[in-house]
């Protein structure tokens, strides 16, 4: 890890909301402290509703953590576009977050419980 980037387990229960449904449950999250204004708080997949989740064809680069992939709530009602990122083959030091997912906090809702 880099001394711009540390990765700490969330201790707690978070719950995720998006599209009126609870799309997500975990007690594994972790947050991620990097060169931002906020730490990220990341899920894994394997807590995520991923059939609520469509791929988006946005992609960014980060220094610290490589190249996000995008995805996007669907459900019968609506879309929201682009509401969480996840890195699949993050660059060295951000290893811990390989494939789990971070949401964007205006556009879901997650509780710790």
């Amino acid at each position: 890890m880099t001394d711009a980037l540390r990765i700490e387990p969330a201790p707690g229960h978070y719950v995720l909301r998006g599209g009126g449904a609870v799309i997500g449950e975990t007690d594994n999250a972790v947050w991620l402290y990097d060169d931002g204004p906020e730490p990220r708080l990341y899920l894994p997949r394997a807590d995520i509703a991923m059939e609520f989740l469509d791929p988006s064809e946005t992609v960014t680069q980060c220094h610290l953590k490589g190249t996000a992939s995008y995805f996007s709530i669907v459900s019968k009602s609506m879309v929201i576009k682009d509401v969480a990122w996840s890195y699949e083959a993050p660059l060295p030091g951000a290893e811990a977050i390989a494939g789990m997912l971070s949401f964007y906090d205006d556009k879901v809702t997650v509780e710790r419980i």
